[in-house]
């Protein structure tokens, strides 16, 4: 459910308001990185992601079908823990398993299970035998892969190239104007490939795998943003 305005326990001074900007932040619930529809208190640069501001007590997963997953604001204890859907670090919000003692990013637990408009289809499997089309290696996380088995990538890998792109931007928190262009779809698939023969039907498919699988791991997975995500890989 989505609200225009609501008050949230981890920032009591001020009432958060929904916005959809095409810009990323760094949510300061989870710590991860967003784009798109978020709620943020303009008058201390305070975001949230729509799943850690609206987070569900528990939930369940159907990878993990003896789970009970609880939200936290903080991690249970100061051992370093990491995201079983993404592995990486967990430093804010979370959803957690206290008997298996699994762990969940909000935005990661949230994953859609499918991704479809119409003209590519994309499953999200916690392992998958082929390799990834970013990192060129096998399992590491959880991982979007189409329906016709040709594009595969890790969740893991989709927030690094996010990350490294927006480094900059993300350590300060500015309003700068700055750099939004994901690094370029066609030079990663081809330093996995290793081949320059693919064709302009098959870079257009790649590039609209990248575009939802980027999308719904930045926690918003509409046509809206994935339209945006999609002008961004096209001047890249």
């Amino acid at each position: 459910m989505k609200y225009s305005e609501i008050a949230h326990f981890s920032h009591p001074q001020h009432k958060l308001r929904f916005e959809c900007s095409e810009f990323p932040f760094k949510c300061d619930g989870c710590k991860e990185v967003g784009i798109g529809s978020r709620y943020k208190c303009s008058v201390c640069d305070f975001d949230l992601h729509m799943h850690c501001a609206i987070p569900s007590p528990t939930i369940s997963h159907s990878f993990y079908t003896k789970c009970s997953f609880q939200f936290l604001s903080r991690p249970p204890d100061n051992r370093p823990r990491f995201c079983n859907a993404c592995e990486r670090d967990v430093t804010g919000f979370l959803y957690h398993c206290r008997d298996c003692g699994f762990d969940l990013h909000p935005c990661c637990a949230k994953l859609p299970m499918v991704l479809d408009d119409g003209e590519i289809k994309l499953y999200l499997y916690r392992k998958v035998s082929a390799s990834c089309q970013k990192c060129g290696r096998k399992g590491r996380s959880w991982s979007y892969r189409s329906s016709c088995q040709k594009y595969n990538l890790h969740v893991a890998c989709v927030k690094d190239m996010l990350v490294e792109n927006w480094q900059g931007y993300l350590g300060e928190k500015s309003a700068r104007k700055f750099d939004t262009r994901l690094p370029s779809l066609k030079n990663t698939l081809l330093a996995h490939n290793k081949s320059k023969s693919k064709s302009k039907k098959g870079w257009e498919m790649a590039g609209l795998a990248l575009q939802f699988a980027i999308s719904a791991v930045l926690g918003d997975p509409t046509a809206l943003i994935a339209g945006v995500i999609g002008s961004m890989i096209s001047k890249a």
